[in-house]
């Protein structure tokens, strides 16, 4: 599925924007079959001061599909981590190489104390949404990660806008909707990503948020690369 993708066209939309999404990747039926799949772990958005709604955690293990997807997207994204990395001079993984594959990475993660898994399910219903935020806790952070859409806008819900914010230094922050459908994935700079300005790269900050769902029922997926500590 990953394959037939094109990977430079991605790399330089990542690039210019911090996001690139994937469209139509998963059917309506993958996306409606994904949407069912057992989460093992309840957490309120509102408890985790995060907004409102629910997240539902993965766990240890990725059911499947969701498991060989996210080995085969690490692969592919491990080599734009890399050159993001390579354009950076600062930060926590400055100089840092991310493997080729994703067990060897996550044994770097468990080595450094980051063990909790944060891939989750999202089930969002009316009035709930998720505030501005990132990923980034922890030595080692992947700065790319997936979502997927694995409703229907305009049919099972209405609002629940994807969006995220980049803040530049000494600019006001920009807001960028990404307009997405079932079946749709995205790949999201985590927490930071480099932009090249008239003096070179420098680093700009990122976050991401659900608008409030008007009606109805969304329920969306978070891939990450990395552990929690």
């Amino acid at each position: 599925m990953f394959d037939r993708l094109d990977w430079p066209d991605i790399a330089a939309q990542l690039d210019l924007q911090g996001y690139a999404v994937l469209s139509g990747l998963l059917t309506p039926e993958q996306a409606r079959h994904a949407a069912q799949l057992p989460a093992l772990r309840g957490v309120s958005l509102a408890r985790a001061g995060l907004g409102r709604g629910e997240l539902l955690g993965f766990g240890d293990a990725l059911p499947a599909p969701w498991d060989v997807w996210r080995v085969a997207l690490y692969r592919r994204l491990a080599p734009i981590a890399n050159h993001w990395n390579a354009r950076l001079d600062a930060g926590l993984d400055a100089g840092y190489r991310y493997p080729a594959e994703l067990d060897v990475f996550l044994q770097h993660n468990r080595q450094a104390g980051q063990v909790r898994p944060q891939s989750h399910l999202t089930r969002l219903r009316t009035g709930d949404y998720i505030a501005l935020h990132q990923r980034s806790d922890g030595k080692h952070v992947f700065p790319l990660q997936v979502i997927a859409l694995l409703s229907e806008p305009g049919v099972d819900f209405l609002g629940g806008e994807f969006v995220m914010t980049e803040q530049r230094p000494r600019m006001q922050s920009r807001p960028m909707v990404l307009p997405l459908a079932l079946g749709d994935l995205a790949i999201i700079g985590t927490a930071q990503r480099p932009f090249r300005g008239a003096r070179g790269d420098y680093r700009v900050n990122l976050r991401h948020a659900i608008s409030r769902v008007r009606d109805g029922e969304r329920i969306g997926v978070e891939l990450s690369f990395h552990d929690d500590p």
